[in-house]
């Protein structure tokens, strides 16, 4: 099932789109073949490990590995042309950066250094052991003071010389031979590098990055997803979807990487509806497909809560949603062409005639067909026909009506009488000359065969 499903995907992509596909460790290795094959290996752009437990539980108990990973294949549809973004996730505060500028307004010449501990000491008015045993017991109160003043908390660390400029090389030797001095060298587009004892100084400054409008400490997207909890899964979209259900923060995080505002997000397993109430909330445009009745019971009902603001769980707080939005809830019936590429025959002749209206003009029939009339529609100055009886499907007959016949092109439906457009007539079969149709203005166009999308 899946590589028909796959090939249909990788057709719908724009040249930039990206699959994201979710697979545990028992089709890793398959589902990577079956991708490789469709997409082509250059287009396996990365295998995400993503930490969806932790080692408690009936699972702990067992000897050997507890399995607490699944995994995404991020594939894109053209390597060239696909253009990701960057994403930073929050990390813990990093220990290295344990030393502090105490006057950082003033001239780097002239700066001074202590260790983040006695600074941590002094803002609290407190010994440097009493600072330390406040950072044990209340870590937050210590990261919260290196966020605040995170252009003063420092690091040094040895640059690699033969990886920098001259003119920085030049600043690291002039520093080694005056070590008391700190030496700075000027950049264009990038942070001015400072030198001191041969050694750089690194800004905790620089690994701080706005995450959902919040500053913490940050660093590149890797491909370890460890961060994204599943606490309180079961709450987010107010359904229940055992086993099945992905956190909110996981699809953001894909989105993120790969989607704009405005872009189109489809999800052909729609489960519980998380990837388009993500999309949703995140002012995407989206298409969800599923088989199954929680079409209805979950997604549609889900989405619904959404567009009414009375979803406060997932990511809602997170990208600042509110309310608002709509969709179209479609459901599909039987096939329209069989295996041969005939009209199904269970088609009825409403049915065909919305396919028929839809294909001509790109645009829904303006309502339902009745087969007391061959006159399905008008788009533009253009009137559509359709000569069809399903009892008679596949037989061009004139006796059954769904032929073309000189006798019918004359009694086809008028449009109004002030119509003076061009007529498109489908039917099984025709029997008029085309100099005839061209003087009459009408086109004739063969079921099944000519039905074309536009």
């Amino acid at each position: 099932m899946m590589y028909p499903r796959l090939c249909l995907l990788k057709e719908f992509l724009s040249a930039e789109g990206t699959l994201f596909f979710h697979i545990d460790d028992n089709e890793l290795s398959s589902s990577i073949a079956l991708c490789d094959e469709i997409f082509g290996r250059k287009s396996r752009c990365f295998v995400v490990t993503f930490k969806q437990a932790s080692a408690t539980g009936h699972k702990s108990i067992n000897p050997g590995c507890v399995n607490i990973t699944n995994h995404i294949l991020i594939y894109s549809k053209d390597r060239d042309a696909w253009k990701p973004n960057k994403v930073f996730t929050g990390r813990e505060r990093d220990k290295r950066y344990s030393q502090f500028i105490i006057n950082r307004s003033d001239g780097f010449s002239s700066w001074r250094f202590t260790t983040l501990a006695q600074a941590f000491a002094t803002f609290l008015g407190m010994s440097v052991r009493e600072a330390r045993k406040i950072a044990n017991e209340e870590p937050q109160r210590l990261d919260q003071f290196v966020l605040d003043n995170a252009a003063s908390v420092i690091q040094p660390a040895r640059p690699d010389y033969d990886a920098v400029g001259q003119e920085t090389r030049e600043a690291i030797d002039l520093s080694e031979a005056n070590p008391e001095k700190i030496y700075r060298v000027t950049r264009d587009g990038y942070s001015d590098i400072y030198l001191r004892n041969g050694m750089r100084i690194l800004f905790y400054s620089d690994k701080i990055k706005i995450i959902d409008g919040v500053p913490v400490s940050g660093e590149p997207l890797t491909t370890l997803w460890d961060d994204i909890l599943s606490n309180n899964i079961h709450k987010e979209g107010d359904v229940e979807f055992p086993k099945g259900k992905k956190p909110e923060a996981l699809i953001k995080r894909c989105l993120e990487l790969a989607a704009r505002r405005g872009d189109l997000v489809m999800d052909s397993f729609a489960g519980s509806g998380t990837t388009p109430a993500v999309a949703h909330k995140m002012g995407l445009r989206w298409i969800a497909v599923e088989m199954g009745d929680h079409a209805t019971t979950h997604v549609a009902a889900r989405l619904e809560k959404i567009i009414a603001g009375r979803d406060p769980n997932g990511i809602t707080k997170e990208v600042n949603w509110k309310e608002g939005g709509g969709f179209r809830f479609c459901q599909l019936g039987s096939a329209l062409f069989d295996e041969h590429g005939n009209v199904n025959e269970v088609v009825t002749f409403s049915d065909l005639a919305a396919h028929v209206f839809f294909c001509d003009t790109g645009s829904p029939i303006p309502k339902r067909a009745k087969d007391s009339s061959s006159l399905i529609g008008i788009f533009q100055g253009r009137a559509i026909y359709l000569l069809f009886t399903p009892a008679s499907m596949g037989v061009p007959s004139a006796k059954a009506g769904n032929v073309l016949t000189a006798a019918v092109l004359k009694a086809l439906p008028s449009p109004g009488s002030n119509f003076s457009g061009a007529r498109v007539v489908y039917g099984e079969g025709c029997t008029v000359p085309d100099d005839r149709l061209a003087a009459a203005g009408v086109t004739f166009r063969q079921v099944p065969y000519q039905i074309e999308g536009i």
